[in-house]
């Protein structure tokens, strides 16, 4: 590995071995590159399969030739991989969350939105269909109480009205009322939807346009690391490294190393500085804050299910009704009956003919045959994808401070040279502060 490394990492490969070594370096990891490029493209940013795969062989070509034939761009790409453990490869990993939960919970929590207005919709129309055969179960129970009335009238053929029916007006047209209700329904649909297909939309440009951004971020972030440390001797130079090490100990100081312990940092060790800690800390906070918007939605996510699935079985253990209409009519005739009152008399009235009927009906409030879609659950493997997410997320929070010495030590790779006279520099600062 260290020999693969030393022909990665040298300016010029010293002989033809070195060359091929190169090159097939350059293009494994091209290849892999590509693939997880193209992979970003189609499956993350959701670009069409085709133009997935025109861009990544055009960018794998590009990259095997930079690769190859330019030094300074192997460190650059070399130092993109730790950069991407850093505040830029949270933002490409938040993309990628935000991408997620677009795609797979929020029309999971419009389509249990949908459900339930479904519901709604099949409780009105079979309460209003059911509340209008009742009406016309009025009509009915009138128009027989009104043949009894006439019936009686013609046996006692002294004086006959025009009509003994009860007049109803009575509301017939129930399709006007079905299509009022289909009509609020489409519109509340068609609504759902196109709210639907904006947020979808917005979020897919949004997302495209930060994962763009970032990845140009990565390589400009990686590029301007690699000028500060070829042009200034001071920048990220507080480390005690090994060709320090030697220095010192070849100019018999090597307690100057030790005096200056509190200052300077191991880059392979663990310990991480009063400044490193609090930034991490800030970036945990911020980190929290998305979480929480996060989980707010996938809370969302789970209450739409609860309540659709609660409407759904609710809707079907709906009782039935019943109404009960009961018409009780007695009617007698006599000669002079209001005068025989009067003279406290014994008086029979000639019975006639008595009514009694009772009609009954039921106010159903959910049907069968109403087209209601199942609610869907939350898909647990897309929660468990999330999580993932957010706990590599966390993890490069307090990585970060790591990956930046990472690029420090491949910097000093690639340029052994420089990496000997910022040794020096430190040394002479050192040296300068101990005589002080």
């Amino acid at each position: 590995v260290a020999d693969l490394w030393s022909v990665y990492s040298k300016p010029v490969p010293a002989n033809g071995r070195e060359l091929w070594t190169l090159f097939l370096q350059c293009s494994c990891v091209t290849a892999v590159i590509g693939g997880l490029f193209y992979n970003w493209m189609f499956a993350s940013l959701e670009y069409s399969w085709h133009l997935s795969i025109a861009m990544a062989i055009s960018f794998s070509l590009l990259l095997l030739l930079t690769l190859f034939l330019v030094h300074p761009a192997r460190c650059v790409f070399s130092m993109i991989m730790p950069t991407l453990g850093t505040k830029q490869g949270r933002k490409l990993l938040l993309s990628t969350c935000i991408m997620i939960i677009v795609v797979n919970i929020t029309p999971n929590i419009i389509r249990n939105i949908k459900t339930i207005l479904q519901v709604i919709k099949c409780i009105c129309k079979n309460s209003s269909e059911s509340l209008l055969n009742s009406t016309a179960l009025l009509e009915t129970a009138s128009w027989e109480f009104g043949d009894a009335i006439q019936e009686n009238v013609h046996s006692v053929n002294i004086y006959r009205p025009m009509n003994g029916h009860f007049q109803f007006s009575l509301l017939k047209n129930s399709s006007l009322i079905y299509q009022q209700m289909h009509l609020a329904g489409e519109k509340i649909g068609r609504d759902f939807l196109a709210v639907e297909v904006l947020v979808k939309d917005s979020v897919r440009v949004g997302n495209k346009l930060v994962a763009g951004f970032s990845m140009l971020y990565l390589c400009f972030e990686s590029t301007w690391y690699l000028k500060n440390y070829l042009t200034n001797l001071r920048f990220d130079n507080f480390y005690i490294t090994k060709k320090l090490e030697r220095l010192a100990v070849d100019r018999k100081a090597a307690h100057l190393l030790v005096g200056s312990s509190k200052s300077l940092i191991r880059p392979t060790g663990l310990k991480l500085s009063r400044e490193e800690v609090m930034l991490c800390l800030m970036q945990a906070m911020l980190l929290t804050v998305a979480l929480m918007l996060t989980l707010v939605v996938v809370a969302m996510d789970h209450f739409a299910f609860s309540v659709a699935d609660t409407a759904v079985r609710k809707a079907a253990q709906f009782s039935v009704v019943p109404i009960t209409l009961s018409i009780k009519y007695s009617v007698s005739a006599g000669i002079l009956p209001f005068l025989l009152k009067l003279l406290r008399l014994p008086y029979e009235g000639l019975p006639l003919q008595d009514f009694e009927r009772s009609y009954h009906h039921y106010l159903i409030s959910s049907s069968a045959h109403c087209r209601i879609s199942p609610p869907t659950p939350p898909n647990p493997s897309v929660l468990l994808v999330v999580g993932l997410l957010f706990c590599i997320l966390y993890a490069t929070v307090f990585l970060e401070t790591y990956a930046h010495r990472l690029c420090r030590k491949i910097a000093g790779s690639f340029f052994e040279s420089w990496e000997e006279k910022r040794a020096l520099y430190l040394y002479k600062k050192l040296s300068r502060k101990h005589k002080e």
